[in-house]
């Protein structure tokens, strides 16, 4: 079967996951793979055949979404031109990581695609979600990347099409260790606020990885480096607990190696907000934002901070063929393909009238 598998590279974890899922799908079928957005700091070491810009957020230094850069990086026409380009037609299987510009090619013709990502298990109604309500937040996850199945991983299977996270061979080959050391991801810190912070939190060591910094700087008992994906995991590994925003695969990453853990959700992220209520209910301390109010939790976090025992199986290979297995029979029941040549006003309209349907 000849299958497109298009990922989202608008952060780290999407691409992680890859990592392990690419060779179980190359095991029986021709794989071409697609990656659009590009703040992801992780390599795949497989060929790209489709590299887009897609549709994707950009980090900002105060703890959310820097909403300008985001605005001026994304641009609707060119979007529209990586739809209409891609032949989606030619694949019998469109697998889907939220990655926008194949999920809605296939919309707008009528193919296949199914989604196997951890956003698809966010917005399931038996995964937990904040006491605050988002509405738009909510509408952007349901309709970024629209799909006809989803498969979806999660801190725990809360549903019968949910899955515990894909855990990368790099975390699970790695000794594991207590160097006394905290590893900290805050992509949407800037540094001197992360170091203002962690400078008063007692004589800890800190090990920070930076979105914003290229060159390694250390200041007392703090150091700063680039991100590295080497040298983050044998930093996570060695660590005795991991400060981080609350996504999914570095918290589960840390989970899986039993370390010490605390989130802090990024600002206007829906997901996070939704990993964080999902981690909370687990036990694992949350912070609102990263101020010197909090100094005290994090010094108490150090001292008296919980590990939880999660088990984490590989079992990759045998859910990736099962989602597969389970639609192999369907390609004949595919309408054909209705070429279209969506103009961007009527594209808006459509995305419009769609997130207005689900409400």
């Amino acid at each position: 079967m000849k299958i497109l598998y298009a990922i989202q590279g608008t952060g780290n974890g999407h691409l992680s996951r890859a990592r392990d899922i690419i060779p179980v799908l190359q095991k029986n079928h021709h794989i071409d793979i697609l990656i659009s957005g590009s703040q992801a700091d992780v390599e795949l070491p497989f060929p790209v055949k489709y590299k887009f810009k897609g549709l994707g957020f950009v980090f900002g230094r105060k703890g959310g979404i820097d909403l300008v850069e985001t605005y001026r990086k994304n641009r609707i026409n060119v979007l529209l031109s990586e739809i209409n380009s891609l032949p989606v037609h030619e694949y019998d299987l469109v697998i889907n990581d939220f990655e926008p510009v194949s999920a809605w090619a296939c919309y707008l013709s009528d193919t296949t695609c199914i989604s196997i990502s951890h956003q698809a298990a966010v917005m399931h109604k038996k995964s937990p979600k904040p006491k605050k309500s988002d509405i738009i937040g909510e509408a952007v996850l349901k309709n970024y990347a629209p799909v006809k199945a989803k498969y979806g991983f999660h801190f725990k299977a809360y549903s019968e099409n949910i899955y515990t996270p894909v855990i990368r061979a790099q975390i699970r080959e790695q000794s594991i260790e207590n160097k006394g050391h905290y590893t900290v991801y805050l992509p949407a810190y800037d540094d001197e606020r992360i170091v203002k912070v962690l400078d008063a939190c007692g004589d800890n060591r800190w090990e920070v990885f930076s979105k914003h910094n290229k060159i390694p700087v250390t200041t007392k008992n703090i150091s700063i480096q680039p991100i590295n994906n080497a040298a983050f995991i044998k930093s996570l590994a060695s660590s005795a607990g991991v400060i981080c925003g609350a996504g999914f695969e570095t918290p589960a990453e840390a989970l899986f190696m039993r370390k010490k853990l605390m989130v802090i959700p990024m600002k206007g992220q829906y997901e996070q907000q939704c990993n964080a209520a999902a981690l909370e209910e687990m036990g694992i301390p949350i912070l609102k934002s990263l101020k010197p109010k909090n100094i005290e939790k994090i010094i108490q976090w150090t001292q008296t901070g919980a590990i939880l025992q999660m088990d984490y199986p590989d079992n990759t290979d045998a859910i990736i063929n099962q989602i597969i297995s389970a639609h192999l029979g369907n390609e004949q029941n595919v309408p054909a393909l209705i070429e279209k040549n969506y103009s961007v006003k009527k594209f808006r309209k459509l995305l419009l009238r769609k997130i207005i349907s689900r409400y």
